[in-house]
């Protein structure tokens, strides 16, 4: 499984919906809305080298109201968490 960080900047009235549209994506895992330079983070997970490509520059990218993208491919996993129990609140 390949892993990719993709930093992402909108436009900044388009983040809500650009954030929906890409984590409908296909082997995008995750879409995290941030403060910061970047204004979503998204989470790729994909099999194969090529469909990097598919993911984030045939598809991603042309989401309307993306501006740029920053990807960092992950080289290896030190640490794997469990966000739901990590975030949880003990709410039933």
């Amino acid at each position: 499984m390949l892993t990719a960080i993709v930093l992402i900047k909108t436009t900044a009235d388009r983040i809500p919906e650009v954030a929906e549209e890409i984590s409908n994506i296909k082997g995008i895992t995750e879409v995290y809305s941030v403060t910061g330079d970047w204004d979503l983070i998204a989470m790729v997970r994909v099999r194969e080298h090529e469909r990097l490509a598919d993911v984030i520059a045939d598809q991603m990218s042309k989401v309307e109201g993306v501006v740029s993208t920053n990807t960092n491919i992950a080289f290896r996993a030190y640490s794997e968490h469990d966000l739901d129990a990590a975030f949880s609140l003990g709410i039933d």
